[in-house]
């Protein structure tokens, strides 16, 4: 089993970040893959100071839990919705093209469908699905 995590970063004007991967097309919650031995916690704060130069000031509180089988075989994405949390700078863009603030009621036309699902979880009120 694979385990990844993700996360909706809001700022005070409403606005969440987006990522842009140098290795695939579209615009991302930032987030990646929990590495062995590391707490999902743990993960997910490595991976927003990595991706988007955000350092969690308080625990992140868990939306839900996906099933991500259609990308990967028993493949599992944690959602997680940050309130708290500071600006740092990324040292290494390295995999991260962009990072930009988008509204999540109108958000670019390139998110990814998964990415577009949840926002309208979160922000809509849509019914959540198990599938990421």
């Amino acid at each position: 089993m694979t385990l990844g995590v993700r996360a909706i970063v809001e700022n005070t004007d409403g606005k969440i970040v987006l990522v842009r991967h140098t290795y695939t097309p579209g615009l991302y919650l930032p987030g990646g893959g929990v590495e062995r031995d590391e707490p999902a916690l743990t993960a997910l704060e490595r991976e927003l100071v990595e991706e988007a130069g955000i350092e969690l000031s308080e625990i992140a509180e868990l939306i839900g839990i996906f099933s991500n089988h259609a990308i990967m075989c028993n493949d599992h994405v944690l959602l997680y919705k940050a309130r708290d949390w500071r600006s740092v700078p990324i040292v290494d863009r390295g995999e991260i093209a962009e990072v930009i603030w988008a509204d999540p009621l109108s958000p670019p036309s390139d998110i990814t469908p998964a990415t577009r699902r949840r926002l309208a979880e979160v922000y809509l009120g849509e019914a959540q699905s198990a599938y990421w």
